[in-house]
């Protein structure tokens, strides 16, 4: 019978979903997350997300093949369409042939995950040189446009760089910030969210930035073609050397506009599980 499971989009969630499977010995016809629910004919079921089980299949995966692990988290980040029908049969390979395929990239299994997970490590990369933090009244705030869930990957970059600072960074594209205080990080849900304005002081630093940029430039060797291949022109949003003139002008904040801090108490969702996986992890 054909089946679709909901779950509540934590990687945690995902995981359960493939218990379930095994467990009802069914093959889903789909896995969704619940906000996501379509009219379909096929019948369905909302998978409870618990953490033992969720751990029971990190710890299998991991156990067959370290990398499996790594590889079915970081693909959970990504932007692969339709990922977790191809992290669920990637695991499904994995259970009934052993890590052997993982050694053949172009293995139809492997190879959309592989090329997901390669985009998504290549864009982390990136933006620990492409992000720009502004100060606001003592805390560090930024912002992102990232196609992948980045910021897990970002975390220990940005926290060991910033550690006697208080900072955020805000991703734009899947609605989460990364928050840091007192050396704890957490990553939130933030469905909204507007950068409060500079003030005196950040908007001349702004200035000397821009300025700084401008003055480097060399005039003869001007090639546009070369900078976009190295600064794709998609991460100009929220750099400050392309912003306009309004972005260098100082401004008085809202009275009652509070500056975004790290959570006093929320410990940080999706916490890794005991899978012996180094990737922070966070609530999708």
């Amino acid at each position: 019978m054909e089946v679709i499971y909901y779950y509540d989009s934590s990687f945690e969630g995902f995981l359960c979903c493939i218990f379930d499977s095994y467990l009802c010995k069914e093959i889903p016809a789909a896995i969704q997350c619940g906000g996501d629910a379509v009219l379909s004919l096929f019948s369905s079921r909302t998978v409870q997300t618990d953490r033992s089980h969720a751990a029971r299949v990190l710890r299998k995966v991991s156990l067959i093949a370290p990398e499996a692990g790594t590889l079915l988290w970081h693909g959970f980040l990504s932007c692969l369409p339709e990922k977790e029908m191809h992290l669920y049969r990637f695991v499904a390979k994995l259970l009934r042939e052993g890590p052997g395929f993982l050694r053949d990239r172009s293995n139809e299994t492997l190879f959309p995950i592989a090329r997901a997970v390669q985009h998504l490590r290549e864009e982390a990369h990136l933006l620990k040189g492409f992000v720009r933090f502004s100060d606001l009244g003592g805390v560090l705030g930024g912002e992102i446009e990232p196609k992948n869930r980045v910021l897990p990957l970002l975390r220990s970059h940005f926290c060991a760089r910033c550690h006697n600072e208080r900072f955020f960074l805000y991703d734009r594209t899947n609605k989460e910030a990364l928050f840091y205080a007192n050396g704890k990080a957490v990553i939130q849900p933030l469905d909204y969210f507007q950068m409060a304005p500079p003030d005196e002081t950040e908007a001349r630093f702004r200035i000397l930035w821009k300025r700084f940029y401008d003055t480097i430039a060399i005039k003869e060797r001007y090639n546009p073609r070369c900078r976009m291949t190295h600064m794709p022109k998609r991460y100009w949003n929220t750099m400050t050397e392309f912003q306009c003139e309004d972005y260098f002008k100082a401004q008085t904040p809202p009275a009652n506009a509070a500056i975004p801090g790290a959570p006093a108490v929320r410990p940080a969702p999706a916490t890794p599980l005991e899978s012996g996986l180094s990737a922070p992890a966070s609530t999708p």
